[in-house]
């Protein structure tokens, strides 16, 4: 065997240990992450048939004077509620509204509380501190669901679904040049790559309108 040769041989050995490397690292990152997409892809597809039946939780209340008058000192616009009403609602009532930003207006404050497969908000009002809190609880499949969109689920979790992306692109591009690598002893490679793209594509020309 020519020197050249070999060093074509140990070139082709050097990317396909780092492809085979880079290519089982994503994949053991995305793992889960795939599992979880690929079901909620399926649950989202079918959520009509799928049927869920929301509890609702509703608490009517008024705030005590002394927190009234911190609502009263307050002008229009947007901002958190002060931290002591925080406070109170969290030990009385259990409702988490500090770290939610709130709307101001001369009649009442509202604070939109929703989150991953619920929805939740609370008014008060400022003349007379008289309090409405409602919160929606869809099921562990609408919370499963909205992870998919990212609906409501804070900085964390985008950030995850980006890695999460790129982990998959990854995983994908070296799947795609180890397939290239194999392919002289796999005569079907392309065929079936070439299939993968035409069937997704034939049925958005054909069937969406």
């Amino acid at each position: 065997m020519s020197d050249h040769a070999i060093a074509r041989q140990q070139r082709r050995g050097f990317w396909l240990r780092t492809l085979h490397q880079w290519h089982w690292i994503s994949a053991a990152v995305c793992l889960v992450g795939m599992l979880l997409f690929a079901a909620t892809g399926v649950t989202l597809n079918h959520a009509a048939q799928i049927e869920a039946k929301p509890r609702v939780q509703r608490i009517e209340g008024i705030l005590p004077p002394a927190l009234l008058a911190a609502l009263a000192s307050r002008s229009e616009g947007n901002g958190r509620l002060p931290q002591p009403v925080s406070d109170w609602l969290l030990a009385t009532h259990a409702i988490d509204a500090g770290n939610r930003p709130a709307e101001w207006s001369e009649e009442e404050v509202y604070v939109s509380m929703p989150g991953p497969g619920r929805d939740a908000w609370l008014s008060i009002q400022r003349a007379d501190g008289a309090l409405e809190y409602e919160r929606t609880e869809r099921g562990a499949i609408a919370w499963l669901n909205d992870l998919h969109k990212g609906r409501n689920t804070g900085t964390a979790w985008s950030w995850f679904i980006d890695v999460f992306a790129l982990a998959c692109i990854v995983f994908t591009a070296t799947g795609l040049f180890l397939l290239q690598m194999h392919a002289r002893q796999r005569r079907s490679t392309w065929p079936l790559v070439a299939l993968g793209m035409l069937v997704p594509l034939l049925l958005a020309l054909l069937f969406i309108h």
